[in-house]
Parts: structure tokens; sequence; C-alpha cells
């Protein structure tokens, strides 16, 4: 039988199966994929993000580090999947590696998605958590991070067409599995999602070849003492995934993990066991003769939806004097401010936000938000959408913040406000930017994955886009 591209017209495809007597649902499931895994541990040391109590660079390599891609399609309609463990790849990386392949390949921004997995052991990025230390690092230090930025940015763009150039014909499958690890840490017994959702790449004689999984907790089993670099609880997942499956290559992304950490957590023993937890909790869906996973057969729907969420009402100057005479971090970021306003600079009243979607058929929505999403997001929308079709992650295209839910943001704390010191932004959220995300992820999801609640509640969500 020919290859072929899903983008055939359907009268094309149907004439070629009849042709090779070979049913119309087989040959629909037919992909062109292609997966690809670059190391992008630094051999030199250097500033670990993550924790503002690390005071020096890093001492030591306790894993190594990976980028891995996936790249979905033909050239016409390519979507490439990216996951890296870092603690956050900000969005100016994301677009120079889109800049980059899209001279080399059709690719558009809804096509593409970076993944980070937030290890709190991973190099520190230029444009991430700028005031992460609460002071600058020294010239030769931000010389290394400038260094590891560009040298992450191009490992980025080689395991995407690494990928591309890795695409044979394959099946795609998805299913859920649990982890039960993440532990909610601003409330006891708090709300968690201990959904592990994974998609699995087959080739046509059933041998895996790459899997993607994401769960909704941190990379933060190993706390601001361990100075080495490590790719933590998902970076382990990963390795024993590719160890138990020589060849497959094992893409690791977070779901909406803002305010759940590992229980328990402080040591790489620790870090290891949750690794084994996850990679054992979906071996039994890599089986050959499983029949746990549902086939993905129809067309591949990329879209993207720029917003923006507005910052609460800004300090006025003598606020800021005021919060200057601290000399804890809240003061250091109050003097960094107040330079600002004396160079005439205005301060940003509103950050950017990119909402992404990727929907197969009518089998399977799966969503990318940037930042540090907490669970109230993934929670909401697995109600207000078809749960048993729905796959949220988070830390998608980039961290710019905490992303708090309504519920968070009033209550406060960390999550609610505090962190924006450490990402240097003004102040917090304004209310209602729960509601301008989810809006616009309605927006993008076609309304065959919306519950008949959330129509009836909201009428517009039961229009198509």
């Amino acid at each position: 039988m020919p290859r072929m591209s899903r983008c055939f017209p359907c009268w094309l495809l149907l004439a070629l199966v009849c042709a090779d007597g070979i049913s119309a649902a087989a040959a629909a499931q037919v992909w062109q994929v292609g997966a690809a895994k670059v190391d992008v541990t630094p051999h030199y040391p250097i500033r670990l993000t993550g924790y503002a109590v690390r005071k020096k660079e890093s001492e030591g390599i306790a894993q190594r580090l990976y980028a891995r891609a996936l790249a979905i399609g033909s050239d016409e309609q390519v979507a490439i999947l990216i996951t890296v463990d870092n603690c956050g790849v900000p969005a100016g990386v994301r677009n120079t590696v889109l800049e980059r392949l899209s001279k080399q390949v059709h690719l558009t921004s809804e096509r593409l998605a970076i993944c980070s997995t937030h290890t709190h052991s991973g190099p520190w990025l230029e444009g991430f958590a700028p005031n992460i230390f609460g002071a600058p690092v020294s010239p030769e230090e931000q010389a290394r991070v400038h260094r590891y930025t560009g040298e992450l940015t191009e490992a980025l763009e080689q395991v995407a067409l690494q990928a591309l150039k890795a695409r044979t014909p394959a099946h795609l499958a998805w299913a859920k599995a649990q982890a039960g690890f993440a532990a909610n840490r601003r409330t006891k017994g708090g709300p968690v999602d201990h959904d592990l959702p994974l998609l699995v790449v087959t080739a046509p004689d059933g041998a895996l070849r790459a899997v993607f999984i994401s769960y909704a907790c941190h990379c933060t089993t190993l706390g601001g003492e361990f100075n080495q670099i490590c790719g933590d609880w998902a970076g382990f997942a990963g390795e024993n995934i590719e160890h138990e499956h020589p060849g497959a290559i094992a893409l690791v992304g977070l779901g909406c993990a803002g305010d759940a950490n590992p229980a328990p957590r402080g040591t790489l023993d620790l870090a290891r066991e949750h690794g084994k937890e996850i990679s054992a909790a979906i071996e039994p869906f890599l089986a050959p003769s499983t029949d746990k996973l549902l086939t993905l057969t129809g067309n591949l729907d990329c879209r993207t939806k720029q917003i923006e969420l507005p910052f609460d009402t800004l300090p006025t100057r003598a606020e800021w004097e005021r919060l200057a005479a601290q000399t804890n971090y809240v003061g250091g970021h109050a003097r960094l401010n107040l330079a600002r306003l004396d160079r005439g600079e205005a301060l940003p009243t509103k950050i950017p936000y990119l909402v992404e979607t990727w929907t197969f058929g009518n089998e399977l929505a799966m969503v990318f938000l940037p930042g540090e999403v907490v669970v109230d997001y993934s929670l909401r929308l697995k109600r207000e959408f078809d749960a048993s079709r729905l796959w949220v992650n988070a830390y998608a295209n980039d961290v710019p913040c905490y992303i708090p839910s309504e519920r968070v943001l009033q209550e406060g704390g960390y999550e609610g406000g505090g962190a924006m010191i450490f990402y240097d932004r003004p102040t917090r959220f304004a209310s209602g930017v729960e509601t301008r995300i989810i809006t616009a992820v309605h927006d993008l999801v076609p309304s065959e994955f919306t519950t008949l609640s959330a129509k009836s509640q909201n009428p517009s969500h039961a229009k198509a886009p």
C-alpha cells in the first residue's frame, strides 16, 4: 500500500483503501511520526533556578538533562511537541525556536508546543524568573547563563529537526493512568489532580517508539539545599521508561501543578521512587497486546488564542518607597521598580498569554497553558468538558509566573501573588484572570467536547469556534 499523508482528500484515501482491500478505519490510523532526544546537560557550573536560597553555581551532575521531541504529520501540516528538563522555558526562547524552524519546514505557532518539566534542579535561563535570587548574579555567572540559554535554544531546534527527519508510519493512541504522590501544598488534603494521561506512538508492527505523559505535580522532590543538576521525578520517570523499552523515547510534561508538591519529598531516593511510580503506572498501557488504549483516528487540529492577563492596581511611587525600606526580597523588588520609574519607564499593566489546543477529531482535546497554573484550572476544565477526552498541560510555551484561580487569588499567599516578586511582576493579577483563560479554552476547543451542563450555563460555549 502506498505511504499516505493525513492531508490526503477523503475520496482518494478511500480509493486507495478499497484498492488494497484494507478497511478504511485501519488506514485512517496511520500517521507520520518521528521522535528524537538530545542531551542538554551543561558541562560547566551554572546557577540552578527554582529556589531563591541557592547562592552559588551547580556542584556536579546527579542526572543528565534532555530535550525530547515528537513530530506528527506531513510537511504541509506537521505539529511538533517538545519537552525539556528545565524549570521554565520563556516565550522568547520558544519564539526563536519557532522562527528558526519555520525557515526549514512549514510550521506555524499553533503547531508548536514546548513543555517544561519544571525541575528545580535545572539551569537558569535568561527571561525566566529574572528576580529569583533577589539580586544580580556576578557577570561571570550571568555570562554562563547567557551561554546556556543560547545552547538550549539551539538544542530545541535540533531535536525538532531530528524528529522531523525520523518520521515514519505509526499509530497514535492514548489513555489515562493514575499516580498518587502529588499533594496540595497550600492546604492539607486540598484539591489535586492525580490523572496521568499518556500518548503512545507505536510502529505498524506494534513496537513502542515514543510516549508522552504529564502529571500535575511540581518537580520539587529535591529542595534548595540540593545543588546538583537533576531532572527530579520527571527525569527519573523518563529514564525508567526508556530503560524498560530500549529505543523508545519518553517525553514528560506537567499538568496544572502550581499548588502541588511531591509527598514525601527531600531526597534523591524519593525523586527516584516518584519516577518509578510514574513509570510503573503507565507500564500496563505499553504492553503490545493491551486493550487499554484508545486509537486516535481523527485529524489533528491545532489552534491558539493570544489573550492578556491584567495586573491589579499598581503601587504608587509612595507605596514603592515604603516597600523599598524593607531589607528582604520585597524591598529589593521595590527598589528595582523605583529605578525603572526613575529612568522614565512605564511599569507593565498586563502580560500576554498564549492558550493552545490540539484536538484529534472528537477523540482527544489537549490544552496547553503557560505558567505555573494551579490545579483548579484542570479540575474546572474537566467539569466543563468531557473529562474522558480532555488532557490539560501547563508550563507550556512560556512560564511567565504563577497563574492563580479566582479562589487562590482571593486567598492570597505565595501562589496567589507573593511569588510575583521572583518573577519580577509589579503586583498580583486583577480579579477575573480565571474567567479569561477558561473562556479562551472554550473558544478553541470544539463544542463536541463541552458538557451539557457547561453549555446550559453559558450558551456561548454551545457554538463551535
